[in-house]
């Protein structure tokens, strides 16, 4: 069995779960993961399958034999929790609910979803729509330890997400309620205008959010180049150093005192061939 890199550093890719969420956690072990995020279900439906017992026992047996842990869910892209939309609205809860049931039911310690999109109302209305939707998770939150976290995003289109006073405004409202943080996609925050090239710059978008959102409240990363311009608002993933944001704002963050132990997801292209190669590296940046 491979022998698992230093445990204090928490870096994986979303890997797949097809033929059940077990084969998630086996995939990580393969490309040198600690972590992993996964789909439970397909995220192209509203509905997914109800968790068995005997996939929680499979799934459980393969994270105690491969020592991963952090993991994150991501959940479904059709969901939006900011919608205007009544039956949009409906089913967007209706699947959220879901995805936290089964991430309670596998032990899984994040949600990560996309906060949402103002389609025919204002950001502010979308805000209010997405505190809303959570606030009646409450009670089911407090069955497990599932934290939720929601994703920054590019701001392509109508989403909310894309500067830090929307995270500030959706935690404000509900990290009293509910236990519920923050996920940085590098590629989403550059998109959406934040210069994260230079250490400088770097060190300024986490100061930024220090100052507007408070570090206690940043749990992940998803690490992504970016194959759009600053602030292009185009969601479009590329391998580490190969796009537009280039090397060094992954060095940062791998040394970072505020962010090294992070838990960090690739998502970038070309899957477990690229992944492996791009987790060693990144283990090399935590030890220059």
């Amino acid at each position: 069995m491979a022998k698992i890199p230093s445990p204090e550093l928490l870096i994986g890719a979303h890997t797949s779960a097809q033929g059940g969420a077990q084969n998630a956690i086996w995939m990580g072990q393969e490309i040198g993961a600690t972590t992993v995020q996964f789909f439970t279900s397909n995220q192209k439906r509203w509905s997914g399958k109800e968790i068995t017992q005997q996939q929680v026992e499979l799934f459980q047996e393969a994270v105690k034999a491969t020592g991963l842990c952090q993991l994150m869910s991501h959940d479904s892209y059709l969901i939006n929790l900011g919608s205007s939309n009544p039956s949009v609205l409906h089913k967007s809860q209706k699947a959220f609910e879901e995805e936290l049931i089964r991430c309670q039911k596998l032990g899984i310690s994040f949600l990560n979803f996309h906060p949402g999109a103002a389609v025919g109302a204002t950001e502010e209305q979308c805000l209010n729509n997405i505190v809303a939707s959570l606030e009646q998770f409450e009670e089911l939150i407090s069955h497990g330890a599932t934290r939720l976290l929601i994703e920054t995003t590019a701001g392509q289109g109508s989403t909310v997400g894309y500067c830090f006073e929307h995270l500030a405004y959706l935690i404000e409202k509900l990290h009293k309620k509910i236990p519920i943080g923050v996920c940085i996609d590098t590629c989403h925050i550059f998109a959406a205008g934040y210069d994260i090239r230079t250490k400088t710059g770097c060190e300024k978008m986490l100061k930024d959010f220090e100052r507007i959102i408070g570090m206690k409240h940043l749990y992940a990363f998803h690490l992504n180049d970016s194959l759009k311009p600053l602030g292009s608002r185009r969601d479009r993933h590329a391998p580490l150093g190969k796009g537009e944001i280039g090397i060094e704002c992954f060095k940062v963050l791998m040394k970072h005192p505020k962010t090294r132990c992070l838990p960090k997801y690739l998502e970038t292209p070309d899957g477990p061939p690229l992944w492996k190669k791009e987790i060693a590296m990144l283990r090399e940046f935590a030890d220059l």
